[in-house]
C-alpha cells in the first residue's frame, strides 16, 4: 500500500495555514492542535497537484528519487537481522515528503521550501525486549533534507538511505540517535515488486484515488548496530516500499493493517487491510505474492483469509491485534504472526504500532506489520 504516517506532516502543515517555508520542529502544543485537525485536513482540497490514473513504465534508478508533482511520497525500510550468537533484531528507518503547496517556489529566499519531511528511526531489541524510536522534522532543503533518484538519496540530516546501481541497487541506511546506531548494507536479491495494476495502487473508487507502489521484498543485510555503545555485527533480511500520491482514504475508512512477511522458502507476501468505522474491511485491501524467481501473482481480499488471535493493551490503553493467522489456500498457506516483542507502539506525534513479527506454520520466516486507527491520536485517513 502503505498510505502512510505521512498525516502527521499534512495535519502539521494545514495548521501552519499552507506556509511554503518551515524552520523548527512543530513544539507540542502545535502537534496536539495539528491531531485534532486530521478530520478537517482529509476533506480539504487536493490542490493541483499530480494524481495517480493510470499505470505507468518505472524507470530505475529515477524512479528511487522523489516525484515532486505528487503530493505525498515515503520510503519505507524495515528488517529482521541476527547476530552470530543469535540475538535478534528488527529495525524501521521510513522518510516521508509533504508538499505544502502546488505553485512554483522562488529561491530567493532562504527559508524558501515547496516540501516538508518526516523520518522515522526505530530499533527492537528481542532478546532484551526492548523497543525505540525516534523521529525528525525538516523543511526540504538540499542541505537538511531531500530525496534524489540518480544518484539515490533520500536524507533528513544525518538520517539517510543512498545507493548505487539502477532496479535493485545497493543501498547503505544509517542513523543514529542515542543510544542506538544503525549502519546496513542492503543488495536486492530480485526486480521490483509492482503492487496493484503494474505498480497503480488502487485506494478507492474515485479515479485517481490511488498511488504508484512499488518494493524490493528481498534484500540481503549486512552491518552493525550500537546499542549503549555495545557495537553488533548483524546479518538479515531487509524491505524497501516506495510508495507515491495525491488522493486520501474514503470517509468511511478509519485506519490499517499492513503486512510484509519475507519466508525462508525465498517468497514473500505484502498485504494490506484498509478497515472501515463499521467494521467491514473494505474492498480495495489487496496484496501480493512475490515467487523465487520475482514473478508475482496478485492476492485480492476474497482469496486470504486473516484471523485475529490475540490482542495487547498498550500503557495508553489501546488495544492492538497481537496475533494473526493467515491463510492463503490457492497456496496451500497456512500461516500465524506473532510479535517478537509484545510493545512496539511508536508514542511520536502520531501513534501507531509498528514491529518485527515471526513467521511459523507450514512456512517459516520473520516479516513487519503496521497497525493503524486503533487509538485516537491514530485514527483518520492519510494522503
Amino acid at each position: 500500500m502503505r498510505i502512510r504516517l505521512i498525516l502527521s506532516l499534512l495535519v502539521i502543515v494545514g495548521l501552519l495555514g499552507g506556509a511554503a517555508w518551515w524552520v523548527l520542529q512543530p513544539n507540542q502544543t502545535q502537534i496536539q492542535a495539528s491531531i485534532s485537525a486530521v478530520g478537517m485536513l482529509n476533506q480539504a482540497s487536493q490542490g493541483n497537484y499530480t494524481r495517480a490514473t493510470a499505470p505507468r513504465p518505472f524507470e530505475f534508478p529515477t524512479d528511487h528519487g522523489s516525484h515532486p508533482g505528487y503530493r505525498t511520497e515515503w520510503w519505507y525500510y524495515t528488517g529482521n537481522l541476527a547476530s552470530a550468537d543469535g540475538q535478534r533484531f528488527g529495525f524501521q528507518l521510513t522518510f516521508f515528503r509533504s508538499a505544502v503547496t502546488d505553485q512554483v517556489i522562488s529561491r530567493t529566499a532562504s527559508l524558501a521550501t515547496s516540501d516538508i519531511y518526516m523520518a522515522h528511526f526505530a530499533l527492537t531489541d528481542v532478546a532484551n525486549q526492548r523497543f525505540y524510536a525516534f523521529e525528525r522534522f525538516m523543511r526540504g532543503n538540499p542541505q537538511l533534507a531531500n530525496a534524489t533518484g540518480d544518484p539515490f538519496k533520500v536524507f533528513v540530516e544525518d538520517w539517510q538511505a543512498v545507493g548505487s546501481g539502477s532496479e535493485g541497487m545497493i543501498m547503505q541506511l544509517k542513523a543514529q540517535q542515542a543510544p542506538v546506531t544503525l549502519d546496513l548494507t542492503l543488495e536486492s536479491s530480485k526486480k521490483p515488486t509492482l503492487q496493484g495494476d503494474r505498480g497503480l495502487s488502487q485506494k478507492g473508487t474515485e479515479l485517481g484515488n490511488a498511488s504508484y507502489y512499488y518494493s524490493l521484498t528481498n534484500m540481503t543485510t549486512t552491518g552493525t548496530l550500537q546499542i549503549d555503545g555495545r557495537e553488533i555485527a548483524v546479518t538479515g533480511k531487509a524491505w524497501m516500499d516506495h510508495e507515491w500520491g495525491t488522493s486520501a482514504l474514503e470517509d468511511q475508512a478509519v485506519g490499517w493493517d499492513w503486512f510484509s512477511i519475507q519466508l525462508d522458502d525465498q517468497r514473500e507476501i505484502t498485504y494490506f487491510n484498509i478497515r472501515n468505522a463499521d467494521g467491514s474491511i473494505s474492498p480495495y485491501s489487496t496484496g501480493t505474492l512475490t515467487l523465487v524467481d520475482g514473478t508475482t501473482r496478485k492476492i485480492d481480499r476474497d482469496s486470504l483469509k486473516l484471523e485475529v488471535l490475540r490482542q495487547w493493551q498498550s500503557d495508553q490503553g489501546v488495544q492492538y491485534p497481537a496475533q494473526w493467522r493467515l491463510s492463503l489456500p490457492s497456496e496451500q498457506l497456512e500461516l500465524t504472526i506473532t510479535p517478537q516483542v509484545a510493545n512496539q507502539e511508536l508514542p511520536l506525534t502520531v501513534r501507531y504500532w509498528e514491529g518485527t513479527v515471526s513467521i511459523s506454520g507450514n512456512a517459516t520466516g520473520f516479516g513487519y506489520v503496521e497497525l493503524t486507527g486503533y487509538g485516537d491520536t491514530g485514527r483518520g485517513r492519510a494522503e
